[in-house]
């Protein structure tokens, strides 16, 4: 397809996440434009979506070092999370452009995509989350990720999928803290901890929702193609 149609990309992304009606949503349409934006240019010279993805996975790993340093590095920390946000966009732009989506690609996607919301709440930790509020944080991301992975080789459908709290909500959240955080100082510890603590509840509001969706979905679904026959 011609890179620079954004119409198509458009068409694209929708087909690629099951009919889900990009032109219906602004916020959708806004973060697709701006994806778009930057995935082009690197499309057009060769880039592939597994670099672009592989960065991402640097500034992800970055997040929570920086964080870690306290003081005023915070606020590079929560401009990182934008980077990697940004990026996290762009490798799917790139590989819908080019026509270059892999399965293997995609599991890269979710390892660093896990790897920047690990990252994200050792950062939070660092700065005086309370350990437990952190742990908690990070198992149930991890469990709510691992139930939409389990539910989509099941042949979930990519809307069956989605939740309130997801990645956008994490990322957000994160870097709001770290940036808050890093300007004032004398206060990151208790912002850090409301953070978790928040995190933490989106988490368990995404767990219960995809639960829900995910049995309704497949409830009276045959376990395997055998059972058709009898």
């Amino acid at each position: 397809m011609d890179v620079d149609d954004l119409e198509g990309y458009f068409d694209r992304w929708s087909r690629a996440h099951g009919g889900y009606d990009v032109r219906g949503s602004r916020p959708t349409r806004a973060w697709l434009r701006v994806a778009h934006f930057f995935g082009a240019p690197l499309a057009r010279r060769g880039v592939s979506p597994t670099t672009v993805t592989l960065v991402g996975g640097v500034g992800a790993i970055a997040v929570g070092a920086v964080a870690a340093l306290g003081g005023r590095w915070p606020v590079l920390a929560a401009a990182l999370v934008v980077v990697v946000a940004v990026l996290d966009g762009v490798d799917g732009a790139v590989a819908q452009l080019t026509d270059s989506s892999t399965a293997w690609g995609r599991v890269v996607d979710q390892l660093v995509d896990r790897v920047g919301d690990l990252s994200m709440v050792v950062g939070l930790w660092a700065l005086g989350a309370p350990g437990l509020l952190c742990a908690a944080a990070a198992v149930l991301t991890v469990l709510d990720e691992s139930i939409r992975g389990s539910a989509a080789a099941e042949g979930v459908g990519a809307v069956g999928l989605v939740s309130f709290p997801e990645r956008p909500a994490r990322l957000l959240l994160g870097g709001l803290a770290f940036l808050v955080a890093g300007l004032v100082p004398d206060v990151a510890g208790v912002t850090v901890t409301v953070a978790a603590a928040v995190w933490t509840l989106l988490a368990v509001v995404a767990t219960g929702q995809l639960v829900v969706n995910v049995r309704r979905k497949l409830h009276g679904r045959p376990r395997n193609l055998s059972d058709l026959d009898g």
